[in-house]
């Protein structure tokens, strides 16, 4: 047995993490391009820009993951019925969503945008990127909605092809309409709203035999599903936002103490721990199948394992993590600083060094927040997404920035998610105690 669950355990995450990545590079791309196209204005605008896909990012999570979730806990139960319900529900709400979305980029782009930070020089391209990408906004909900089923329907490899497939479609895409074609910021926000449809194309094969299920358009949406959804899936949408609390914060103060210049640097070390944090999401998202199949069939003791051996290889990737950048922290730097501004390279230089210590407790948040979702412990896993992304950072940021200035801003990461790992690790703790008590009365 602990072979079977180690082989699917690395088989899981490893597939997912490799997705993840390549998700990761919608935006990387769209970075380095940016950079040699647009130059520091650019990078600037693009991270004005990223909170309004990190919300549409996490409600397609909070949809996908809510879902699957319980879908994965029907099937171990043999409601198989029930569970296709949950699916149809799923892709029937993200489709709602996803309309207000596009209502959104169309009359309210430019407001958002000014809202957001962008001033006189980054306000036309910032408004560019964001009118795009929530124009599109339902097929990047809708495919992280369906990729977090076809996974749970036992077909991770299904889900990393599409993930990485419609990833690097979005590289070769940014270059040929930023480049050969010049067509400029909404090029860059073209090329990547194109690599869900992309995606969604390759997940469909998931669906083309009636041996596989669930089926589309079969069930209801009703209000109690609706509920439980956002439920289950309410920590990661929290974990997203968060991301987008922060980066709007963070833009706000640097603009403040070092402008544009700021903003830029800062928007370098954000993209490159962009990458870190899909890494440690694919994490979450490979270990999730199993915690919630296990969970469902009482599996106490495997949700355990699982759960440790998850912990075990955020700190383990952590590790790698910090080692890799601190050493190439110039050569990473440089691909997005086309203009080698030496003002940029320094702050963000000094910047990566602080900020990416962070990821040694990151790892454990995310971690334990999916584990707690997946057992059905909604409340203290959105407790642990709450603390991540406003109730700890935002005011240590706003404090150690007027301490501090820069090294404040970047410190403030790193104290938040130490800060937060250990509520994460006393709640997982807690959970565990009383799951072990039920199952003795059991």
């Amino acid at each position: 047995m602990e072979k079977t669950l180690l082989r699917d355990f690395s088989k899981y995450v490893s597939l997912n993490i490799l997705g993840m990545i390549g998700v990761s590079f919608y935006i990387l791309a769209d970075t380095f391009y940016i950079a040699k196209a647009l130059g520091a204005n650019g990078i600037a605008a693009l991270n004005f820009a990223i909170p309004a896909f990190s919300i549409v990012h996490g409600i397609g999570l909070m949809i996908g993951i809510g879902g699957a979730t319980r879908y994965s806990i029907l099937n171990s139960q043999n409601k198989n019925e029930e569970a296709e319900g949950v699916f149809s529900g799923s892709l029937k709400l993200g489709s709602m969503i996803g309309l207000v979305f596009i209502l959104f980029g169309l009359f309210g782009s430019r407001t958002l945008s000014s809202a957001l930070g962008a001033d006189a020089d980054t306000l036309p391209l910032t408004q560019a990127y964001m009118a795009t990408i929530l124009t599109f906004a339902p097929f990047f909900i809708l495919n992280n909605t369906v990729l977090a089923f076809v996974r749970n329907d036992n077909n991770p490899r299904l889900a990393m092809t599409a993930m990485m497939v419609g990833s690097f479609s979005n590289v070769i895409l940014d270059y040929i309409f930023l480049f050969p074609l010049g067509m400029g910021m909404f090029g860059a926000a073209f090329a990547t709203s194109l690599s869900p449809i992309i995606s969604l194309g390759i997940l469909a094969t998931h669906f083309v035999s009636k041996r596989r299920s669930p089926v589309f358009l079969k069930h209801k949406m009703t209000r109690p599903a609706i509920r439980d959804i956002f439920t289950l899936g309410s920590a990661t949408f929290i974990m997203e936002v968060s991301s987008a609390v922060v980066l709007t914060t963070f833009n706000l103060l640097i603009v403040g103490l070092e402008g544009n210049r700021g903003v830029a640097a800062y928007g370098i070390v954000a993209n490159l721990a962009f990458v870190a944090v899909a890494i440690f999401t694919g994490l979450g998202q490979g270990v999730q199948p199993l915690i919630s199949k296990y969970y469902g069939m009482k599996k106490w003791k495997l949700v355990k394992k699982v759960k440790s051996y998850a912990l075990m290889t955020a700190v383990l990737i952590a590790a790698l993590i910090y080692v890799g950048t601190f050493a190439y922290s110039d050569i990473l730097i440089s691909l997005f600083n086309n203009e080698n501004d030496p003002a940029i390279a320094q702050l963000a230089g000094e910047g990566m060094k602080i900020y990416f210590l962070g990821f040694f407790f990151v790892g454990i948040n995310i971690v334990t927040a999916m584990f707690l979702s997946a057992t059905e412990k909604a409340r203290a896993a959105f407790v642990i997404s709450i603390l991540r992304g406003l109730a700890v950072i935002v005011p240590l940021a706003i404090l150690f920035s007027k301490l501090w200035q820069m090294t404040g801003i970047w410190s403030a990461f790193v104290l938040s998610e130490l800060i937060v790992a250990g509520f994460a690790l006393y709640l997982a703790t807690a959970t565990e105690k009383s799951t072990l008590a039920y199952e003795k009365r059991d």
